[in-house]
Parts: C-alpha cells; structure tokens; sequence
C-alpha cells in the first residue's frame, strides 16, 4: 500500500469516518431497544424481535469498533512522538484529547442529560444550568479520550526507560494464524479474568473496563505493529480467513443465548461469572474482532489510496462528529419520541438525521480559529 502524498494512509482516515458512524449507529441503536446504556432510552423491552437484532448488532460492534479504534491510536503513536518531540507530542495530545473530554464531561454531557431529561417533564435550561454551575461530570463516549490518555502515559513511561529502537531493514512478517489463535485466547482468558472483579456493564474511574482486555492488547499491538508496518501488510488471504472465523463465531453467541434461555427472557449471565454465557461471551469477542479487524483493513486498503474531496469533508469531521452526537443524537429522539412510528422507522430516520447533524456541526465548529488543533 503506498501512501498518499505527504505519506498520510487515506484509507486509515476513511477507516476512522466508518467507525465514527458505527459509534453513532451503535448509540441509536441502544435508544431504540439494543442493550446497554446511553442518555436517552426510548424502548426498553429487550425481547421484542428488533430489539433482540439491535442487541445483537450492538454485541458484534462492541466486540470490534472500539478496539479497532485503540489498534489505529497505537498504530499511530511512535510516529507521533518521533515527528513532534516529548513536548509537543504532549501538548498536542491533551489538546486533542483532554479539551474534548473536559468539554463533554462539563457542558455536553450534562446537556444530553438535560435533552433526555425534557421526556420525564424536566425544565431543560433549568436542569442544563444547575448540572453546569454544580460542576456535574458526565464523560459519555470520552471514556475513549480518558481511555487514551492513560494507555498514552504508560506508553510514554514505558518508552522514556526504553529507547526506541530504529525500524529493522527487512520489517517482520505478519504474524501468522497460530499468533491470532493464541492472542484471541490469552484476551479471552484475561477478560474473563477481570469480570469476575468488574462486570460488564459496570463503570470504574469512568471506565467500563470489564472490556479494556482487548483494548489494552490492541493498543499495545498497535504501538509495537508500527514498526513492521503491519496493519498496511494484511495478506488478503489470511483476512479472508479471519473473516469468516468472525462468520461462523457469531451465531455462538445466539446459540448460547437460546440454549440458556436468555431469548425466552430467563435471567442469564453474559457479564460476570463462570457460567456458560460468560465464557462463551468472553473469548467470543476477540475471534469476532480478530476477523472483522481484518476484513475492513484490507477492504479499505483495497481502494486507491488517494484523497478524494467527498471523503476527505467526511474524515476531516469525524473525531468532531464523535465529539458532539451525543446531544445531537438524544435530542433528535426526544424530538421524536411522540411520533406513533414503529422504532425501525425511528431508528433508521434518527440515525440518518444524528449522522448527518453530527459531521455538519462539526464542520462548522472547525471554521473557528484555532478549531482545527482540536478538531
């Protein structure tokens, strides 16, 4: 894959936009019937059939989309450092990632709280205000930014007691399937491990880190796969491979989940425990990621790898438009929450709607001076 002008990967900045809808499809879908938590919940029965597809939807995504983000800021990160310096690197990072999460936890937030709030007959600028002026801190999807900026400080501890070490002339290979299998099971196993201390579903320090075995290995794996160039070296084979590894792992979950009885609406552990749905939904997760990873790696290096003027309005407003959906997203379901539509058609036109209003926000925001440095 050779790089764009400027040596920039175009299909990583493409990558990146597809990822910032799935976060915003996946939000939408937990308002319209999905599991998990989000601002604003609309329906809450999780056995009608939509809501059990939008369960499953949000399972699939949440086995890779986030990792797959943390992969891309680890891959990323010594070239960063080498180019910028220790200060600037810095600097720029807690720009990037530390406004952003002080804004949301102070302002933003507290204003989708206040938008899902209006649904329970709550004054909006009343409750927007009083969050505001008590300082109230809702970090929403910045978790990602918090996330960051932790895994960036043991980076960067880590790399000032160990000099880089200059890339070898010939770059390794790939790993090969046996790595994937072995890497699959060791964070299958290790979050396995760190549920039975916090469940998923169960936030820590803002963090939800019954999941953070995966992204702690991604991120890592990103850092060190720089080096070898790797995620730009995919064989297609071997994604295909792992494509359909994430394939035939899928209905596992669906399986587990109607010989336990959760389809018929029994009480089962996915999130803690060592019970079969909690094993199974630990090491299902990286076999899933693994193969999807994969797949979009070589789907997108597989188009020309030059800037494109629609695409490049599209990735120039992404991280913006990840920054700002959650009011945008909550309020346009608010807005329509007495509509008698069917949550299909809710969910499809909000999703449209948040997406669009998202990016559009965001390119407006990044026409202020100075915007860009955070944008």
């Amino acid at each position: 894959m050779a790089a764009a002008p400027g040596g920039r990967l175009v299909f990583i900045d493409r990558l990146r936009t597809l990822l910032t809808v799935l976060v915003i499809a996946h939000h939408t879908a937990i308002t319209y019937g999905g599991s998990g938590g989000w601002f604003y919940r609309e329906v809450t029965d999780s056995g009608v059939p939509f809501s059990l597809l939008l369960t499953l939807f949000c399972s699939v995504n949440q086995a890779f989309f986030m990792g797959l983000f943390f992969l891309l800021a680890g891959y990323f990160t010594p070239p960063a450092l080498a180019a910028k310096g220790l200060r600037r690197f810095i600097t720029d990072r807690l720009l990037r990632l530390g406004l952003p999460l002080l804004v949301f936890g102070l302002v933003l937030g507290p204003l989708a709280v206040a938008l899902a709030g209006i649904q329970q007959g709550r004054p909006f600028w009343a409750r927007w205000l009083g969050l505001m002026e008590h300082g109230v801190f809702f970090i929403g999807p910045l978790w990602f930014a918090w996330a960051l900026l932790l895994f960036l400080a043991c980076w960067l501890a880590w790399r000032l007691t160990h000099p880089p070490v200059p890339p070898p002339a010939t770059p390794l290979p790939v790993p090969g399937d046996r790595a994937w299998v072995l890497a699959a099971l060791a964070v299958g196993a290790a979050a396995l491990a760190m549920r039975q201390w916090v469940p998923v579903g169960e936030n820590r320090w803002g963090l939800q880190l019954g999941y953070f075995a995966s992204y702690v290995f991604l991120f890592a794996l990103g850092c060190a796969a720089w080096r070898h160039r790797w995620l730009e070296r995919v064989d297609r084979a071997q994604a295909r491979r792992w494509g359909r590894v994430a394939l035939y792992t899928v209905p596992l979950l669906v399986a587990t989940a109607a010989a336990t009885g959760a389809l018929a609406g029994q009480a089962v552990n996915f999130n803690s425990g060592l019970g079969v749905a909690a094993v199974v939904y630990a090491f299902w997760e990286p076999f899933v990621a693994w193969g999807v990873i994969a797949r979009l790696l070589v789907g997108f290096q597989a188009r020309p790898n030059t800037p494109h003027p629609r695409w490049q309005r599209w990735d120039a407003c992404a991280y913006g438009a990840f920054i700002l959906h959650a009011p945008v997203l909550t309020g346009l379901a608010v807005a329509v929450a007495g509509w008698g539509a069917p949550p299909v058609l809710k969910f499809c036109l909000v999703l449209v709607g948040a997406t669009l209003a998202s990016f559009m926000l965001a390119a407006a925001l990044r026409r202020l001076p100075g915007a860009r440095r955070v944008l």
